[in-house]
Protein backbone atom coordinates (compact mmCIF):
# COMPACT_ATOMS: atom_id res chain seq x y z
CA UNK A 1 0.00 0.00 0.00
CA UNK A 2 1.41 3.38 -1.01
CA UNK A 3 1.07 6.67 0.81
CA UNK A 4 0.54 9.95 -1.03
CA UNK A 5 2.69 12.81 0.20
CA UNK A 6 4.48 15.90 -0.95
CA UNK A 7 8.02 15.44 -2.33
CA UNK A 8 10.74 15.55 0.29
CA UNK A 9 12.62 18.83 0.55
CA UNK A 10 16.41 18.99 0.44
CA UNK A 11 16.42 19.49 4.20
CA UNK A 12 14.29 16.38 4.71
CA UNK A 13 16.51 14.37 2.38
CA UNK A 14 19.61 15.55 4.24
CA UNK A 15 17.97 14.66 7.56
CA UNK A 16 17.22 11.18 6.21
CA UNK A 17 20.89 10.61 5.46
CA UNK A 18 21.99 12.15 8.76
CA UNK A 19 19.66 9.88 10.74
CA UNK A 20 21.02 6.87 8.85
CA UNK A 21 24.59 7.96 9.62
CA UNK A 22 23.79 8.23 13.32
CA UNK A 23 22.21 4.78 13.31
CA UNK A 24 25.29 3.28 11.68
CA UNK A 25 27.73 5.03 14.00
CA UNK A 26 25.66 3.87 16.97
CA UNK A 27 26.59 0.29 16.12
CA UNK A 28 30.14 1.01 17.25
CA UNK A 29 29.12 1.98 20.78
CA UNK A 30 26.73 -0.92 21.34
CA UNK A 31 27.49 -3.16 24.29
CA UNK A 32 26.49 -6.76 24.83
CA UNK A 33 27.06 -8.78 28.00
CA UNK A 34 29.67 -11.44 27.40
CA UNK A 35 29.93 -14.62 29.45
CA UNK A 36 33.38 -15.45 30.80
CA UNK A 37 33.40 -18.61 28.70
CA UNK A 38 33.02 -16.54 25.54
CA UNK A 39 35.20 -13.56 26.42
CA UNK A 40 37.13 -13.88 23.15
CA UNK A 41 33.93 -12.76 21.35
CA UNK A 42 33.57 -9.57 23.37
CA UNK A 43 35.10 -7.31 20.66
CA UNK A 44 32.38 -8.26 18.15
CA UNK A 45 29.27 -9.03 20.18
CA UNK A 46 28.10 -5.42 20.51
CA UNK A 47 28.13 -4.86 16.76
CA UNK A 48 26.83 -8.35 16.03
CA UNK A 49 23.83 -7.87 18.32
CA UNK A 50 22.95 -4.38 17.06
CA UNK A 51 23.93 -4.40 13.39
CA UNK A 52 21.14 -6.62 12.01
CA UNK A 53 18.52 -4.43 13.69
CA UNK A 54 20.04 -1.30 12.15
CA UNK A 55 20.16 -2.97 8.74
CA UNK A 56 16.49 -3.90 9.09
CA UNK A 57 15.48 -0.39 10.12
CA UNK A 58 17.38 1.23 7.25
CA UNK A 59 15.88 -1.26 4.82
CA UNK A 60 12.36 -0.48 6.05
CA UNK A 61 12.95 3.25 5.65
CA UNK A 62 14.29 2.78 2.15
CA UNK A 63 11.33 0.61 1.16
CA UNK A 64 8.96 3.22 2.54
CA UNK A 65 10.75 5.93 0.61
CA UNK A 66 10.60 4.18 -2.76
CA UNK A 67 7.08 2.80 -2.34
CA UNK A 68 5.42 6.10 -1.44
CA UNK A 69 3.98 8.45 -4.03
CA UNK A 70 5.41 10.57 -5.40
CA UNK A 71 8.73 8.78 -5.46
CA UNK A 72 11.87 10.94 -5.22
CA UNK A 73 12.49 12.09 -8.77
CA UNK A 74 14.44 15.34 -8.47
CA UNK A 75 18.23 15.24 -8.88
CA UNK A 76 18.55 15.87 -5.13
CA UNK A 77 16.11 13.06 -4.35
CA UNK A 78 17.85 10.60 -6.66
CA UNK A 79 21.22 11.61 -5.22
CA UNK A 80 19.94 10.91 -1.69
CA UNK A 81 18.44 7.58 -2.76
CA UNK A 82 21.72 6.49 -4.35
CA UNK A 83 23.63 7.43 -1.21
CA UNK A 84 21.17 5.67 1.08
CA UNK A 85 20.99 2.52 -1.02
CA UNK A 86 24.79 2.35 -1.28
CA UNK A 87 25.10 2.68 2.48
CA UNK A 88 22.54 -0.05 3.08
CA UNK A 89 24.19 -2.42 0.61
CA UNK A 90 27.66 -1.81 2.04
CA UNK A 91 26.42 -2.27 5.61
CA UNK A 92 24.56 -5.47 4.72
CA UNK A 93 27.65 -6.92 3.05
CA UNK A 94 29.84 -5.92 5.99
CA UNK A 95 27.60 -7.70 8.47
CA UNK A 96 27.47 -10.79 6.31
CA UNK A 97 31.27 -10.83 6.47
CA UNK A 98 31.22 -10.24 10.23
CA UNK A 99 28.77 -13.10 10.74
CA UNK A 100 30.95 -15.43 8.67
CA UNK A 101 34.00 -14.41 10.71
CA UNK A 102 32.22 -15.04 14.01
CA UNK A 103 31.03 -18.43 12.75
CA UNK A 104 34.63 -19.33 11.90
CA UNK A 105 35.82 -18.16 15.32
CA UNK A 106 33.17 -20.21 17.10
CA UNK A 107 34.02 -23.26 15.01
CA UNK A 108 37.69 -22.93 15.83
CA UNK A 109 37.02 -22.37 19.52
CA UNK A 110 34.72 -25.37 19.67
CA UNK A 111 37.27 -27.86 18.33
CA UNK A 112 39.76 -28.93 21.00
CA UNK A 113 43.28 -29.09 19.63
CA UNK A 114 46.71 -29.58 21.10
CA UNK A 115 48.63 -26.31 21.48
CA UNK A 116 50.95 -25.89 18.52
CA UNK A 117 52.68 -22.67 19.64
CA UNK A 118 52.36 -22.42 23.43
CA UNK A 119 52.66 -19.00 25.01
CA UNK A 120 56.04 -19.11 26.71
CA UNK A 121 58.34 -16.62 28.37
CA UNK A 122 60.55 -14.67 26.00
CA UNK A 123 64.19 -13.98 26.79
CA UNK A 124 63.50 -10.28 27.47
CA UNK A 125 61.04 -11.10 30.24
CA UNK A 126 57.94 -10.55 28.08
CA UNK A 127 55.66 -13.32 26.86
CA UNK A 128 55.24 -14.01 23.15
CA UNK A 129 52.98 -16.01 20.85
CA UNK A 130 55.15 -16.92 17.87
CA UNK A 131 52.43 -17.06 15.25
CA UNK A 132 50.91 -13.68 16.05
CA UNK A 133 54.09 -12.02 17.31
CA UNK A 134 52.37 -10.66 20.40
CA UNK A 135 54.40 -9.75 23.48
CA UNK A 136 52.81 -10.26 26.89
CA UNK A 137 53.86 -9.17 30.33
CA UNK A 138 53.61 -11.61 33.22
CA UNK A 139 50.39 -9.90 34.35
CA UNK A 140 48.87 -10.12 30.85
CA UNK A 141 49.87 -13.76 30.55
CA UNK A 142 48.14 -14.53 33.85
CA UNK A 143 44.97 -12.82 32.58
CA UNK A 144 45.14 -14.78 29.34
CA UNK A 145 45.50 -18.05 31.21
CA UNK A 146 42.52 -17.20 33.42
CA UNK A 147 40.35 -16.23 30.43
CA UNK A 148 41.49 -19.27 28.45
CA UNK A 149 40.65 -21.58 31.33
CA UNK A 150 37.15 -20.09 31.60
CA UNK A 151 36.70 -20.57 27.86
CA UNK A 152 38.01 -24.14 27.94
CA UNK A 153 40.90 -23.32 25.60
CA UNK A 154 44.64 -23.58 25.71
CA UNK A 155 46.27 -20.12 26.13
CA UNK A 156 47.70 -20.04 22.61
CA UNK A 157 44.34 -21.08 21.11
CA UNK A 158 42.63 -18.38 23.15
CA UNK A 159 45.04 -15.77 21.79
CA UNK A 160 44.33 -16.93 18.23
CA UNK A 161 40.54 -16.71 18.47
CA UNK A 162 40.74 -13.41 20.34
CA UNK A 163 43.03 -12.06 17.60
CA UNK A 164 40.52 -13.11 14.95
CA UNK A 165 37.76 -11.45 16.93
CA UNK A 166 39.73 -8.20 17.21
CA UNK A 167 40.45 -8.27 13.48
CA UNK A 168 36.75 -8.76 12.67
CA UNK A 169 35.87 -5.92 15.05
CA UNK A 170 38.40 -3.68 13.33
CA UNK A 171 36.92 -4.43 9.91
CA UNK A 172 33.32 -3.70 10.92
CA UNK A 173 34.47 -0.56 12.71
CA UNK A 174 36.23 0.72 9.59
CA UNK A 175 33.17 -0.07 7.46
CA UNK A 176 30.72 1.66 9.80
CA UNK A 177 32.93 4.72 10.12
CA UNK A 178 33.30 5.05 6.35
CA UNK A 179 29.58 4.51 5.74
CA UNK A 180 28.58 7.01 8.41
CA UNK A 181 31.11 9.57 7.20
CA UNK A 182 29.94 9.19 3.60
CA UNK A 183 26.30 9.66 4.55
CA UNK A 184 27.15 12.81 6.51
CA UNK A 185 29.15 14.20 3.59
CA UNK A 186 26.26 13.59 1.21
CA UNK A 187 23.80 15.10 3.69
CA UNK A 188 25.92 18.23 3.97
CA UNK A 189 26.18 18.43 0.18
CA UNK A 190 22.41 18.22 -0.24
CA UNK A 191 21.69 20.65 2.58
CA UNK A 192 24.18 23.23 1.32
CA UNK A 193 23.24 23.08 -2.36
CA UNK A 194 22.01 26.29 -3.94
CA UNK A 195 19.94 24.45 -6.51
CA UNK A 196 18.18 21.14 -7.00
CA UNK A 197 20.09 20.64 -10.23
CA UNK A 198 23.69 20.70 -9.01
CA UNK A 199 24.02 16.93 -9.32
CA UNK A 200 23.42 16.79 -13.05
CA UNK A 201 26.76 16.09 -14.66
CA UNK A 202 28.84 13.56 -16.54
CA UNK A 203 31.80 13.12 -14.20
CA UNK A 204 32.22 10.97 -11.09
CA UNK A 205 32.11 14.06 -8.86
CA UNK A 206 28.35 14.17 -9.45
CA UNK A 207 27.97 10.81 -7.66
CA UNK A 208 27.34 10.40 -3.92
CA UNK A 209 30.37 9.85 -1.70
CA UNK A 210 29.58 6.21 -0.97
CA UNK A 211 28.97 5.40 -4.62
CA UNK A 212 32.40 6.82 -5.46
CA UNK A 213 33.94 4.84 -2.59
CA UNK A 214 32.34 1.61 -3.79
CA UNK A 215 33.51 2.22 -7.35
CA UNK A 216 37.05 2.86 -6.07
CA UNK A 217 36.95 -0.40 -4.08
CA UNK A 218 35.79 -2.29 -7.16
CA UNK A 219 38.63 -0.77 -9.22
CA UNK A 220 41.16 -1.69 -6.55
CA UNK A 221 39.91 -5.27 -6.46
CA UNK A 222 40.39 -5.77 -10.20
Amino acid sequence: MTTDRTPLTRTELADLLTDAAQSVSGILTAEYPTAAGRSYLHPVLGALSTGPRVVGELNDRLEGLVSAEPRPATPAGLFALASYASALGWLTESFAELTASVDAICTRAGIPTEPSNPVVAASDGAERDDEFDFAFSALELAAIRTAAEAAGLAPDDYVKVLSQSLLAASRITDACMEISSGLLEDAAYIRGAASDHVWIGDGPDSLPTLVRSLLARMDAAE
